[in-house]
């Protein structure tokens, strides 16, 4: 799907899949198999916060945006976490995510500075953790057991990933927060994306993915992240990365496209996704240069990233 190029080289290419889902459900482009079950890693978030939501989760906008999102742990977003946690009469220590020390630079540097430990608060999943810790105490189930991919909880995802990407789960893994994570195929997750995008206004599909674009900073970081740069530049849309090359991307008007990069790299992924929404017409002419740019942030390539799709 790209080709890396140095001084006019190819030295490095990037096989993979990618789909883009209509507003009025056909298929606008397919490049590699599409039905082949992926594991679609935090770009599932937006759905297993819908199924916190129907469990019972009371979830403002900021928490909303933060559970969904995979956030480098500024204050901003460790306060939303907690404030999910003490408003579900929880402590930090509920949490079962790994301990980790934030991504964003300047927050680790000043707690390594001052003597502190990684903690699973800072952990980027720490938000959607939280909201199903919420979920859990909303309906009264074990809140020790959360991530047992027979709790309630994780059934209710389980559901909730079939319902809208019209398919079957076909296995469960561990994503690397050590929540369940349900395979499902690209076209799946395109569906389940479009699904939510084009939900009525005020139904908690919608209202996740409102919550994402009024609040981008909670679904990544105050900058130099790609879900928060992408829908900050282009107003409207949804963007969810996830790890091993995954990245959703979702119009207002309802295209909806997944793409998945075999190698797991994300150098490639968002100049894929953007040169499939441009594919099919929506204008991506705010973030043009990232056609040919590699991922939002400090790491940049010699030369360029060039889409072959």
């Amino acid at each position: 799907m790209a080709e890396v190029r140095r001084s006019g080289i190819v030295e490095s290419v990037h096989h993979g899949t990618v789909v883009v889902v209509m507003p009025d459900g056909s298929v606008g482009l397919r490049r590699g198999d599409a039905s082949q079950p992926v594991l679609p890693r935090s770009t599932a978030k937006p759905l297993q916060v819908l199924a916190c939501m129907r469990a019972g989760a009371d979830l403002t906008s900021t928490a909303l945006a933060v559970a969904a999102g995979s956030h480098i742990g500024e204050p901003i977003h460790t306060a939303e976490v907690r404030r999910i946690l003490r408003d579900a009469g929880l402590e930090e220590k509920a949490l079962q995510c790994p301990a980790e020390l934030p991504g964003h630079e300047g927050t680790r540097i000043k707690m390594l500075r001052h003597g502190e430990q990684a903690a699973p608060i800072y952990m980027n999943c720490s938000g959607n953790h939280a909201a199903m810790l919420a979920a859990c105490v909303a309906s009264g189930w074990p809140t020790e057991t959360y991530l047992d991919p027979n709790h309630p909880v994780q059934r209710l995802v389980c559901e909730v990933v079939s319902e809208l990407a019209e398919e079957q789960v076909e296995h469960a893994a561990v994503d690397g927060c050590g929540s369940p994570i349900f395979t499902i195929s690209s076209l799946g997750m395109a569906r389940a994306t479009r699904a939510m995008m084009l939900a009525t206004p005020g139904e908690a599909a919608r209202t996740i993915f409102d919550a994402m674009r009024s609040h981008p900073e909670f679904v990544g970081g105050s900058h130099n992240h790609v879900n928060t740069d992408l829908m900050n530049r282009m107003p409207g849309l949804v963007a969810k990365s996830g790890a091993e090359g995954t990245l959703l991307l979702a119009t207002e008007a309802g295209h909806a496209a997944m793409i998945k990069v075999a190698d797991g790299g994300p150098r490639a992924v968002p100049a894929i996704g953007l040169a499939a929404l441009a594919a099919v017409g929506i204008d991506v002419g705010p973030v043009s240069e990232l056609l040919t740019a590699s991922v939002i942030g400090p790491v940049r390539i010699p030369d360029a990233v060039h889409v072959t799709l």
